[in-house]
């Protein structure tokens, strides 16, 4: 019995550690059929996974999101938020549809843009008052 009990809890513990930080985004505020492309970036602080960052496409544009971990929102700090698309990436990033929040809010979109013909990859950083900026990028997509 013991045995079991400690398996089940060992499996809770594993499903809400990967379960509990993923993002719940359905669509964007204007767009209502949002799909995302490319892979999940992840902005760590303190050595743990804080955020999630994703790109989508939807209604003829492209959009940046990040979503903050509710095991981060919990630890009472304060934080601002930006996404975006990063417009063909490499040295000189170019930055579209970049949209901020200052209210320590859990997910934040940017505005739709215009490059679904270029490369592009989603965009996302968190200023966490007291420390620093941390961001990620999601893989490229052409």
């Amino acid at each position: 019995m013991k045995i079991l009990l400690a398996a089940a809890a060992s499996l809770a513990l594993v499903a809400g550690g990967f379960g509990a930080g993923t993002a719940q985004a359905e669509s964007a505020p204007t767009c209502s059929s949002t799909v995302q492309i490319g892979s999940t970036a992840y902005i760590k602080f303190q050595g743990q996974d804080i955020a999630s960052v994703k790109q989508f496409k939807g209604c003829d544009k492209n959009w940046g999101y990040i979503y903050v971990w509710e095991s981060f929102r919990q630890r009472g700090l304060h934080w601002y938020l930006l996404a975006a698309v990063n417009v063909n990436p490499g040295v000189h990033n170019v930055y579209q549809g970049d949209t901020t929040n200052v209210d320590s809010v859990k997910e934040l979109w940017s505005t739709g843009t215009d490059t679904l013909s270029e490369c592009t990859a989603g965009y996302g950083l968190i200023s966490i008052v007291g420390y620093d900026h941390y961001s990620a990028f999601t893989d490229t997509r052409c």
